[in-house]
């Protein structure tokens, strides 16, 4: 008798085992819903490869200045219409994340080749209204270094820094100077 109970629970556990392991996870079941459109594999991998060239492209404020003097040189602000306009570094070209798409970004970016420098609200203190701050891990640079990135622009350059915007040797223009 205590064989076959014995040999009961080990056919429940076994059952419940083999249940549960056929059971899918939400995220297992939001990757089986098909949409050609979304990517979450291949940004993954991407993100990888733009991790390690974006630590060797990350550069400061001094760099920066240098590298934007030379006219073949791109600034791009990724930020809404509404901050750049407040205060932007003088002589950046505005494309907000949400806009970028190949057909815009080629309307901005003359080649892809081009060196771009990116900046975000993250490298800025004291200007909240044109500079919010975002979670560390949400930084627009991220997303927008990514982005450029998987749209084949691999010249690009990241403002490193978080710089007290009334210190900054930037040059800066926007209605809220």
């Amino acid at each position: 008798m205590k064989t076959i109970g014995s040999i009961a629970v080990i056919l429940l556990i076994l059952t419940a085992a083999f249940q549960a392991a056929e059971k899918k996870s939400p995220a297992q079941e939001a990757s089986a819903i098909p949409n050609p459109q979304i990517d979450y594999p291949g940004f993954l991998k991407d993100a990888d490869k733009v991790g390690a060239l974006r630590e060797k492209r990350r550069i400061t404020e001094k760099q920066f200045i240098e590298m934007m003097q030379d006219p073949d040189t791109l600034i791009l602000d990724a930020r809404s219409a509404e901050k750049y306009a407040r205060l932007h570094i003088r002589g950046a070209k505005n494309l907000s994340l949400p806009d970028m798409t190949e057909a815009d970004l080629a309307k901005v970016i003359p080649t892809k080749n081009t060196r771009v420098l990116i900046y975000c609200n993250n490298n800025f203190d004291k200007a909240p209204v044109a500079f919010p701050a975002k979670g560390g891990r949400l930084s627009l640079n991220i997303f927008t270094f990514n982005t450029l990135y998987g749209y084949g622009y691999t010249n690009v350059y990241e403002l490193g820094p978080f710089i007290d915007i009334t210190k900054s040797i930037l040059p800066f223009t926007g209605t809220k100077q």
